[in-house]
């Protein structure tokens, strides 16, 4: 009997030891390698890249895609990719994607992060003050926005916050209400006679009936952590972060549905402030700069930048006085009004081109 209980003892040792022993299957690695050293490719450019495959099975065949649109291979050889950047492609940090078939139709995904810029120079623009009026020395403005020939605008600051409506040729306030002190007033737009007005870190929102003033409800931020500036094309409104994203939301529910990405030929631009559209284009402060920024909404190429400089000499100089902010358009002038916080003047000008 002792004899046959250490036989058993020894056979599950031996069993267990056996199982414990067996080589799990080594995961499949591959690396995507990009050629370039700055891995930054304007729109219509060649773009080459190849897996690097280490210990596995023979590649049978790779499908690559650059965010999610799939791309056309001009290389024979299934690991090596010779295509060109499409010209409809979003701008700024993009991921390349390569699925990889390899040995009995096994596919894992490989995924390297690349810059896409745009293939032109932005075009350069001046001013021309057509008129100046009196502005509320003591407005750190906001947005402002032109809706039935009355001027909207908005002001930051904790404890200073507001939402008022202006008589922009008297610097008359109509009508002010005052946000909570724990609110730090952003941009403004009107949307289907709707006004939205940003928050800056409290991820709020809120809308407004332009008419009276009165706060209908509030919304959150999901997937932007601040709010800067706001703009509408009619549809859909924009929102800037501070960051080099501008995030389109869903006019019915304010929820981020994505973002286009500020770049030029050469770089990206983050600090968009307020936002105003005009004829199919966004104009953005850049915010600390006295410049605004002319984009295109479908894939954020930076296709233009308004010099403002000498305007800031233009207004009374005071301890408080700040940056260069703020923009409407006015349609049936087919004119642009801008300022700067704490500005005792708003000006209306025309866009030219240098």
């Amino acid at each position: 009997m002792k004899f046959y209980k250490v036989f058993i003892i020894t056979f599950l040792s031996f069993a267990i030891f056996s199982c414990g022993s067996e080589k799990k299957p080594t995961p499949a690695k591959f690396t995507l390698q990009v050629d370039g050293k700055t891995q930054k490719f304007q729109l219509n450019a060649p773009l080459k890249a190849n897996i690097i495959n280490t210990n596995n099975g023979p590649i049978t065949a790779v499908e690559y895609s650059l965010n999610d649109q799939k791309l056309e291979n001009s290389s024979t050889n299934p690991a090596i990719l010779e295509t060109t950047i499409p010209e409809n492609m979003l701008l700024g940090k993009q991921l390349l994607k390569a699925s990889v078939t390899y040995g009995e139709g096994k596919t894992v995904p490989v995924v390297k992060n690349i810059t896409v810029l745009s293939n032109s120079k932005p075009k350069i623009y001046t001013y021309k003050i057509v008129q100046t009026y009196p502005h509320d020395i003591k407005a750190y403005t906001q947005g402002l926005e032109f809706f039935r020939d009355t001027l909207f605008e908005s002001t930051g600051q904790y404890r200073e916050s507001s939402l008022r409506k202006v008589d922009y040729k008297t610097g008359k306030i109509y009508q002010k209400i005052d946000l909570e002190a724990k609110y730090f007033g952003e941009g403004i737009t009107v949307l289907h006679d709707t006004l939205y007005m940003l928050t800056w870190r409290s991820n709020t929102g809120f809308v407004f009936n332009p008419d009276n003033l009165e706060k209908i409800r509030s919304f959150s931020y999901k997937k932007s952590k601040q709010g800067w500036g706001l703009c509408t094309d009619g549809e859909k409104l924009y929102k800037s972060d501070g960051t080099e994203k501008i995030w389109i939301l869903d006019p019915k529910t304010l929820t981020e549905q994505y973002a286009i990405q500020v770049c030029d030929n050469k770089r990206s631009y983050v600090k968009s402030n307020e936002l105003e559209y005009v004829n199919g284009k966004i104009y953005a402060n850049s915010y600390t700069k006295p410049s605004v920024m002319i984009i295109n909404p479908k894939n954020g190429a930076l296709e233009g930048i308004v010099d403002f400089r000498g305007l800031k000499e233009k207004v009374t100089n005071h301890s408080k006085i700040d940056v260069f902010n703020g923009i409407a358009y006015n349609s049936k002038t087919n004119t642009y009004f801008v300022t700067g916080k704490y500005w005792d003047k708003l000006f209306e000008v025309e866009i030219v081109e240098k």
